[in-house]
């Protein structure tokens, strides 16, 4: 972050870079030399504090930028001048490819600051600019907002390109066996339960069933049921068999 001068937004950017699994974030000419210290900026990292505790402060972007191999300028503006463009998901993309073919590779990530974004000189610095492809009607993200979409896509495609799990890992020691499929058997064995349970309730006609229980095996085949939601139908069955004796022996009073 270059120039930052609220300590609320490298807080908030703390934060967003560390769900992201990243850790790294330097500050370039920060309006106070103690800014991640402020008490702001601990309170809204809301957890990302060792983030802030290790951020390094460099005197300008040269000096911050020494020991990256790629740096991408984020900013919403149109550059006549400068490096090439690219958007936030190539970015990503470039940023996997150059990590992958260089093993001492460094990728940086740079914003401008919160009123006026990167000057000119500062995007100069970098290899390529980027953008997110916001609203162009109202295109305003703040720092942080910014960063967590960029630390997001280029978690993203890190995690694809090295084949990790993208979704989280189940806790479960041992597999639900109610989660499996149900068997044939066990599917049949509810067809008769449904099919005497809507006699006893009076929607199947046993004298003219038309395709109604053809249909039925139709829908409950399609959906693959499984052997809980097999037992949760039978459970319906049995409530309207004894709903409907109810309803018998009340009308024979």
């Amino acid at each position: 972050m270059t120039q930052p001068s609220h300590p609320g937004n490298v807080g908030s950017a703390a934060r967003a870079i560390k769900t992201m699994g990243f850790a790294e974030l330097a500050l370039v000419e920060p309006r106070l030399p103690d800014l991640a210290a402020q008490p702001e900026a601990i309170a809204l990292a809301s957890g990302a504090a060792d983030v802030l505790e290790r951020a390094p402060v460099y005197a300008t972007l040269e000096e911050a930028l020494a020991p990256v191999t790629l740096a991408f300028a984020l900013t919403a503006r149109v550059r006549d001048l400068g490096p090439p463009p690219c958007d936030i998901r190539q970015a990503a993309d470039l940023a996997g490819a150059h990590l992958a073919e260089n093993g001492q590779g460094c990728v940086a990530i740079v914003l401008g600051t919160e009123r006026s974004g990167l000057t000119n000189a500062q995007i100069a610095l970098c290899h390529r600019i980027c953008h997110i492809p916001a609203n162009p009607e109202y295109s305003s993200l703040n720092v942080a907002q910014a960063l967590q979409l960029a630390a997001w896509e280029m978690r993203y495609a890190l995690l694809r390109d090295s084949g990790a799990a993208m979704l989280p890992v189940s806790t479960a020691q041992q597999p639900d066996p109610g989660a499996a499929p149900a068997d044939g058997a066990a599917v049949q064995a509810f067809l008769a339960h449904w099919e005497e349970s809507l006699v006893a309730v009076k929607f199947l006609d046993p004298a003219h069933p038309k395709k109604l229980m053809t249909r039925m095996r139709h829908l409950f085949s399609r959906q693959a049921p499984t052997r809980d939601e097999i037992d949760m139908l039978r459970g319906v069955c049995t409530a309207m068999l004894a709903a409907a004796r109810r309803a018998d022996a009340s009308g024979k009073k």
